[in-house]
């Protein structure tokens, strides 16, 4: 099978932060042996969208820079699908719920049932849009992946629980920042923890985001800061 013919698929990963103390903590789990991408690596909780993404109720949309940020090269009306593509993952794969207490429209999405029952909508507010990667041709599996940042301080109940998360990622736990790049990391997901670990204490929404696009032809690293035309590295 060529790269060509492997499909990109549009993606949302969180990367959610804490506090113990004066320590900076990041939620990560590891992949199964056997997953078909990225097999054995400890990542950030996320996946690809699904179909019914755009059509699920936000209780607060995405911040306005960052919905901005999220249309450059993109497909449009992108933004909220993937800023619910975002919520539902983090949910399916560690249990933790970013949203407010509400009342879902019938029918729940299938994919949303187990998250509606727990009597919160989901709150798109707090997501930042800090990075966006495309997976390198070659691999069994290719995603257009945003990444967006949160403060645990926004989870909707304990974020040490993990009792209502599936089977998808093991070892689920807070990884003190500075120790996160010792473990067993894909190779962007070591790029993006070294750009939150650069932010500080940053709590504003970035307005220059870093984009890692790869394609059939070259690799760039580019910047979507709503000036620099794409197709072309950004100093």
């Amino acid at each position: 099978m060529s790269d060509r013919s492997t499909p990109i698929r549009d993606a949302a990963t969180v990367i959610v932060l804490r506090r113990d103390g004066a320590q900076r903590q990041v939620l990560m789990g590891q992949r199964g042996a056997k997953a078909a991408f990225m097999p054995s690596k400890f990542v950030f909780p996320g996946g690809a969208v699904d179909p019914g993404d755009a059509a699920v109720p936000l209780a607060a949309p995405l911040p306005a820079l960052c919905a901005e940020r999220l249309v450059e090269d993109s497909a449009p009306g992108l933004a909220a699908a993937l800023a619910a593509a975002a919520i539902r993952e983090l949910w399916e794969e560690s249990g933790l719920i970013i949203g407010r207490p509400g009342t879902w429209p019938d029918p729940v999405p299938h994919d949303w049932t187990g998250f509606a029952a727990r009597g919160y909508v989901p709150d798109a507010r707090a997501l930042q849009f800090v990075f966006r990667a495309i997976t390198p041709p070659g691999r069994p599996r290719r995603f257009d992946a945003r990444f967006f940042l949160i403060d645990a301080d926004h989870i909707a109940g304990d974020p040490g629980d993990f009792s209502a998360a599936s089977e998808e990622l093991s070892h689920l736990q807070w990884v003190p920042l500075p120790e996160a790049r010792r473990f067993d990391l894909p190779f962007i997901t070591e790029v993006v923890l070294a750009e939150i670990a650069a932010r500080g204490d940053d709590t504003a929404p970035p307005t220059s985001i870093p984009f890692f696009r790869n394609d059939d032809e070259q690799s760039l690293f580019l910047r979507l800061n709503g000036a620099s035309p794409l197709g072309s590295p950004t100093p």
